[in-house]
């Protein structure tokens, strides 16, 4: 199961999200489990990047991965604010690099890491197969 939360901010994520995030799921050969989705600002992620990873930095998204076996679980939290600005920053639609975050969480989920230059290069690949196939279903 696939649920949405928000910490500080409304109800503003599109729901029919789940389904697709659920195909990538599948896609990648795992089951899903309980994944969480934790919408919030840039100051709360913050708090959570140095309460849990002792990061003193903004980011988009935080991944706590909880996988057991092929079976996908897991809590992400997604900053909706500096999604907006990396939207911006980088002339992108928002929906679009929030559809790429989102992806990118269920990807660190599935295994693929982007820590290196040559990982990275393989998680933008993966997220552009996904995005192009989530833009056909929508046609």
């Amino acid at each position: 199961m696939i649920q949405f939360f928000y910490e500080n901010l409304p109800e503003s994520v599109n729901t029919d999200y789940k389904n697709w995030l659920e195909d990538i799921i599948l896609s990648e050969g795992k089951k899903l489990g309980e994944i969480n989705y934790i919408f919030c600002d840039d100051e709360y992620l913050l708090k959570v990047n140095q309460d849990y990873l002792q990061h003193d930095y903004y980011t988009d998204i935080i991944t706590f991965d909880y996988v057991k076996g092929k079976t996908i679980n897991g809590e992400i939290f997604v900053s909706l604010q500096r999604i907006s600005d990396n939207a911006s920053t980088l002339s992108k639609d928002y929906e679009e690099e929030l559809r790429r975050v989102l992806a990118h969480g269920i990807l660190h989920l599935c295994g693929y890491k982007d820590k290196t230059e040559e990982e990275e290069k393989g998680m933008r690949g993966k997220e552009d197969h996904y995005l192009a196939k989530y833009n056909y279903k929508q046609s």
